[in-house]
């Protein structure tokens, strides 16, 4: 957006444009144009290349008005506060109801009073009826009154006591107390702070309506930084100033280019969308740590139904620990770490010696109508076996004097500056956390499988003319705890587990 220029103005420019004269006297003649027309407004800012005592007395009333509305801007310390100032004061009134539901706090609260799945309808319901009533004209209007607020800072925070002090050196900053003496000074002295302030002067919508900003203030803030009355009338002297280039005048003879105009710095932002997504992301995360919340609630009974705690660290390097190095440098982590501490201890606890109680029992000893169904039985049993064995085997190779554990020992040092070493780091991580998801969903699924067996020879042990294992009553001696008993609380462990590994395995694969 260019300067207002009139008639006078354009004729120069031809002139300079297609005149044949010297250039410095076509510049000379111009100036002296410039000077008629800057004198004709009657103007007494400026005169004989000096700047008058009326400038200084100009720009002091300015910055009378302006002082407060600094010290009110330098208040506000976050960047974003009056983005979401305009935003908020432009929300009707269900948006202001439905928003004070959509804050950490508030979906706490409501978690704890109904069910999570109805709590993340509501919220959606809540969010959606929340954007619907931003339509284009209220985006605009919103937009709009941003960009005239930005105006007004830029304005009200331009330092005029740098350029006050010029004229009267003894002035005070934010002093009013007493009448400063200005003095006339040359022109030039004064000519590039006279280029800032004609670009603020410039962008501000001078031909705009500012009820509504001194409206906002009033609402958020409860005072207005500056009287209506006195703002308006300092909006239509500025306005006079604009329409007649006073400015313009006394900067084109002060800096002797009479080709100078000025530029507003117009600068337009869409506000709203980034409000919309901070409210948006404020409740995933909220709604994401309660669901993180509950999994780990579940995950916590689960471990105490099966372990009788949900301390459990049996792995010596894939853990937690093993992990932190590598999240420290935001190379990534033992993904799986807790799952598979958690699996190796059950394989420990039950696989080895309940299970395996069974499983001698049963597969060894019983007389099965079917060799097909034992078989897969069989299969299943030994692969729980032979993974305990596995995972030790794995864990091992992450020892610092281990196949992994070493490659992992002499990088790290070197990945902060090598990103080659960077790169490894993640390959051997990706490939380490790939065989422990491996083993778990390996073993998860052979642990259904047992289950099913199980349950079907818990149903066959009860009838009368079994039809699976035809020696039940022979087992039942031989037993050291009752066959079926047994059987009955290791399907509910194995049940019990996993639903653990799902909340796991599950959550990966999202």
């Amino acid at each position: 957006m260019a300067k207002n220029s009139g008639g006078s103005f354009f004729s120069r420019l031809f002139s300079s444009l297609f005149s044949g004269g010297d250039p410095e006297a076509e510049k000379k003649k111009l100036l002296k144009a410039i000077a008629k027309d800057l004198a004709r407004t009657h103007n007494k800012f400026y005169k004989s290349n000096s700047m008058q005592p009326s400038f200084g007395k100009f720009f002091y009333e300015i910055y009378k008005v302006a002082s407060p509305v600094q010290a009110m801007f330098m208040s506000i310390q976050n960047p974003n506060a009056l983005k979401n100032m305009v935003v908020d004061y432009s929300l009707s009134e269900n948006q202001k109801k439905l928003i004070e539901n959509l804050n950490e706090d508030s979906i706490n609260t409501m978690s704890s009073n109904m069910p999570f799945s109805e709590l993340k309808t509501k919220i959606k319901n809540d969010m959606d009826s929340f954007m619907g009533e931003f339509d284009s004209a209220k985006i605009t209007g919103i937009d709009t009154l941003y960009q005239k607020l930005m105006a007004f800072k830029a304005f009200c925070t331009y330092d005029y006591y740098f350029i006050l002090k010029k004229f009267d050196s003894s002035l005070h900053e934010n002093d009013f107390n007493h009448t400063p003496k200005f003095e006339p000074i040359e022109a030039a002295y004064v000519a590039e702070d006279l280029k800032d302030f004609a670009t603020v002067m410039y962008s501000l919508p001078l031909d705009s309506q500012w009820d509504d900003l001194m409206a906002m203030f009033k609402t958020v803030r409860g005072i207005e930084p500056v009287k209506p009355a006195v703002w308006n009338k300092l909006v239509n002297r500025l306005r006079q100033l604009k329409n007649s280039r006073v400015f313009d005048m006394i900067i084109e003879l002060a800096s002797r280019d009479p080709k100078y105009y000025t530029q507003a710095e117009t600068k337009k932002e869409q506000i709203v969308e980034t409000y919309i997504e901070k409210i948006r992301s404020q409740v995933n995360v909220a709604i994401k740590k309660l669901e993180n919340d509950q999994t780990n609630s579940k995950i916590d009974s689960l471990l105490t139904q099966i372990f009788n705690t949900n301390v459990i660290v049996v792995l010596k390097n894939y853990s937690d620990t093993g992990s932190a190095p590598f999240e420290k440098k935001n190379l990534g982590s033992f993904q799986f770490s807790r799952p598979l501490n958690y699996l190796k201890a059950f394989l420990v606890e039950y696989a080895k010696r309940d299970i395996r109680e069974y499983g001698d029992l049963v597969l060894v000893r019983g007389k099965w109508t079917n060799n097909t169904l034992s078989g897969q039985m069989s299969e299943d049993y030994h692969i729980l076996l032979d993974t305990s064995d596995a995972i030790t085997a794995f864990d091992n190779k992450l020892a610092e004097d281990a196949e992994i554990g070493m490659k992992f020992k002499t990088l790290l040092p070197r990945c902060e500056r090598d990103k080659e070493a960077q790169n490894i780091i993640r390959t051997l991580l990706r490939d380490t956390n790939s065989e422990a998801r491996e083993y778990l969903v390996s073993c998860t699924k052979s642990m259904i499988s047992f289950a099913k067996n199980i349950k079907a020879l818990l149903d066959d042990h009860q009838k009368q003319r079994p039809e699976m294992v035809i020696n039940w009553k022979e087992l039942d001696r031989f037993a050291e705890h009752p066959v079926q008993q047994l059987g009955v609380e290791i399907y509910k462990k194995i049940y019990l587990f996993v639903n653990l590994m799902q909340k796991f395995l599950g959550a990966a694969e999202k």
